[in-house]
């Protein structure tokens, strides 16, 4: 299949996916609508709009939800519209997230709950939720973005990892479970990605930001698209044969 209209006739969701939560979601999605997918946009931010926005303007169908989809009403919502916009859904990618970075001893319940509900609860709730239309088509392509801090232990992301690790638990149950139906599940795992936030962090604290980058072999962060491109490549239907696999996008940070 040509991979300029890869997802001709395809819809999906993607969430995370506003212009002030990193950028890998909105990246992702305005990959998906340039290659013909009609795509939902999700994020908690309100100004989520504006992604639609950017969709719908380079000439692809789009609509946009906001609410935190760490509560499964807000996920229902959002799969409703969805179904009622288009009738299907084909790729369903978990950008949704981002962590309490802090020593472990600092978190309190409410950051390591935040932490857990922003990543964890975020992707199970819209897989939950997506699965059953999934089935029903019997074809699926579920795409989450991981961290590759689960495989070098980077100080101070305990409790992200513990959000992070769920995942791939939840992952790798899952790619089982749904085999059959030709629906995939994968993770994406980058290291530290140059997103505004990062570019922000160097500024207000560079010598963490150097720690960060002082692990990666290649001497920097990932850029985006390097992030999106892979999980555009395992949302594709001619990657069927690749389920249950965390991928990391690390510049040789960990190595098998």
């Amino acid at each position: 299949m040509a991979a300029e209209r890869a997802f001709e006739g395809r819809v999906a969701i993607v969430t995370g996916a506003g212009r002030g939560t990193g950028g890998i979601g909105r990246a992702i999605a305005l990959r998906l609508a340039g290659a013909g997918a009609k795509v939902m946009v999700a994020d908690v931010d309100a100004r989520i709009g504006e992604t639609a926005d950017d969709l719908r303007a380079a000439g692809a169908q789009a609509h946009s939800h906001v609410g935190s989809l760490a509560e499964e009403a807000n996920v229902e919502a959002m799969v409703d519209r969805t179904i009622d916009a288009w009738g299907r859904i084909d790729v369903l990618v978990n950008n949704a997230g981002g962590g309490i970075i802090r020593p472990f001893l600092e978190h309190d319940g409410d950051s390591l709950r935040e932490t857990i509900a922003r990543n964890l609860w975020t992707a199970l709730w819209c897989c939950h939720k997506v699965l059953p239309h999934m089935v029903r088509l019997n074809y699926g392509r579920i795409v989450n973005i991981g961290a590759d801090s689960l495989r070098t232990g980077i100080a101070d992301h305990a409790g992200y990892n513990a959000a992070k690790g769920g995942v791939i638990g939840m992952m790798t149950a899952l790619a089982r479970e749904f085999a059959g139906h030709d629906i995939t599940i994968n993770t994406v795992s980058p290291c530290v990605v140059n997103t505004p936030r990062f570019r922000a962090l160097k500024t207000s604290n560079p010598a963490l930001a150097a720690h960060f980058e002082s692990v990666v072999p290649k001497g920097r962060a990932a850029e985006i698209d390097e992030v999106a491109s892979l999980a555009c490549f395992l949302a594709r239907s001619d990657s069927g044969f690749i389920t249950g696999q965390e991928v990391s996008v690390n510049g040789g940070s960990a190595m098998p």
